[in-house]
This record gives C-alpha cells, structure tokens and sequence, in this order.
C-alpha cells in the first residue's frame, strides 16, 4: 500500500471531521435527554426539575438536525471505501476512530468507579442506577461499532453498518417522539410561553401595587394610578390582545390580579413558580395562594398586603436653608 493512498485528502478531513463532531453531539444530546426522562421520572426531592424540558427541547434540536448528518456522512464515507478500500487507511479516520475508542473507554472506566463509589457509599438509588446504565450502554456501544468498523475489511460487502443506522435512528426517533409528548407542540409550547409572559407581568404589577401601598398608604384604586413617568413604568397589557389585566380592589389590603389562560398550569411551570419566592408573606389569618398555578380561562389571584410587616414610608420633609 503506498504512502500516497494513506495521505489525508482535504475530502477526508472534511468527511471525518464533520462525522466525527456530529457523532459526539449527537451522542451527548441522546443521553441528555435519556438522563431528563429519568429525572421526570423519579424526581429528587432536593432537586427540582425545573430545566428539565429546556434540555429535552434543546436536545430534540440537535438531534433533528445532527443525526441526518452524521448518517448521511457516514453512508458517504462508507461509498467510498467500497469504491476503493485502501481509503480504509488514512491517517485522518485512524487518528479519529482512536480518539473516539478512547474518549469511550475513558467515558466507561469513570462510569463504573462512580457506580461502585455509590454502591459504597451505599447510596444507590433507581435514578442514579439508570443513568449510569445509560452513560455505560451508550459508550460500549460506540466503543464495540467503531472497534468493529476499525478491524473490518471494507472490500467486504456487510449488512451491519446498516442494521446500525436503522437501530441507532430508529432510537432517536422514539426519544424524540417521547420528547414531544412530554413537552408538547411548538403550539403547545407558545401557548405555555404567553402564559408564563403574563405571570411575570402579573408578578411585576404585584411589585408595583406593593410599592404604591409603601409609599402612598392606599392600595391603587385602578392600575392606572400605578402609571409613573419619571420611572416609566407602565401597566403591562396581555401579550396577545392587548387588553389590561384584571384589577379588583377588595379592601384597604386586599386586591385580586386577573389573567385568562390559554393552558393549565404544566408540570414545567409548576416547578418554575414553586421555586420561585413569594413577593410578601401574607398576614396572620390570610391563607396564601398557591403561589402562581392555575387552570386555563380567566383566573384571579388574591393578595393580601400586611400592614405591620410593610409599614407606609413617612415623607421626605426637606428643611428650607
């Protein structure tokens, strides 16, 4: 075999390298988004899950884009092989596939000391169990096809490469599926954001009324008053009709916010406003709302300032010279 056909043609670089990078997001994404279903799935009581579906949603991104790729690549490189084997060879796919069974084994080796370290430590658990399962079949798994694809002769018609497509793909597929029907639709999905958009306007109105009440004594009559143009703030309106927000004063201390939903509150928002603090505690006698839940339709929230823990801030008196 001469040296000229063991060179590295740019094409080579090329091919390897974007089969190789798409390759290892791919791989990454995949077990991202496993590691998200396990977390869902039996959730940590000291870890919330919030951020759970931006992975998925992020993850279901790279591999609807990335996973054609890297198939599509390989089917190109494999079709030059079989027009001449000796490609087999070159520099850029050994030093590549050997970086990839490396980073494998390394992946695998640290996969199994933390998996005994816990069992030490006596702290396994079914959630860290299945993830460490899922690290370790999705290393020996590449480690055991590109091994294989490394020793074998490409003159040699095989049916593997394509058993491994279909099955790999076919696995992405059903992650991906599995992906939309936890965090819905890209409609779903925006109908989610608008209402999450309108408590956070809501939760800036509330910060707004609060202020008022410390600075004034009164709860606003109408979210009008809360106008202010040396601040510039104004009243946010509803994302998608414009109209204000529902506004109720029902007492010296107490006032209702009202929004209509799209959607109920999802198990993604729930986190999200559990872990969020609450804008004031509520006086003695006052139950507080669950925090920012809700159903879909119109639905107000009750608040109730306490006057002994926000006290009114008396005025500035600026002594005349």
């Amino acid at each position: 075999m001469s040296d000229q056909k063991q060179t590295s043609t740019a094409k080579d670089v090329f091919s390897y390298l974007l089969m190789i990078i798409m390759l290892y997001v791919g791989v990454v994404s995949f077990t991202a988004m496993i590691w998200q279903y396990i977390n869902v799935a039996y959730p940590d009581v000291l870890n919330s899950s919030y951020g759970a579906y931006d992975i998925i949603r992020n993850a279901i991104s790279s591999l609807v884009i990335v996973w054609p790729v890297l198939i599509l690549v390989s089917w190109m490189i494999g079709k030059d092989m079989r027009a001449d084997s000796e490609r087999q060879t070159v520099r850029v796919r050994k030093w590549l596939m050997y970086l990839t069974l490396f980073i494998a084994s390394i992946v695998v080796i640290v996969d199994l000391i933390s998996l005994l370290n816990t069992f030490l430590n006596g702290e396994i658990t079914i959630r860290f169990l299945l993830k460490v399962l899922t690290i370790l079949a999705v290393a020996i798994s590449v480690f055991s096809y590109y091994l294989w694809d490394l020793k074998r002769d490409a003159s040699v018609k095989t049916k593997m490469t394509v058993r491994v497509a279909i099955i790999s793909s076919t696995m992405i597929v059903l992650s991906i599926v599995g992906g939309f029907f936890l965090v819905g639709s890209p409609t779903h999905q925006r109908a989610i954001r608008m209402d999450n958009q309108r408590i956070s306007d809501l939760q800036n109105i509330e910060y707004q009324i609060l202020n008022h009440w410390t600075q004034k004594g009164v709860i606003p009559k109408t979210l009008l008053d809360l106008n202010d143009a040396f601040s510039g703030f104004t009243p946010p309106v509803d994302p998608i009709t414009r109209q204000p927000y529902g506004y109720n004063l029902k007492g010296d201390h107490d006032f209702e916010l009202c929004a209509t939903f799209t959607k109920e509150t999802s198990t993604e928002q729930t986190n999200r406003y559990k872990t969020a603090p609450m804008m004031y505690p509520y006086p003695e006698g006052k139950v507080a709302p669950d925090n920012w839940t809700h159903a879909a339709g119109t639905i107000c929230f009750a608040r109730s300032i306490d006057p002994e823990l926000y006290r009114v801030q008396p005025p500035v008196v600026v002594e005349k010279k």
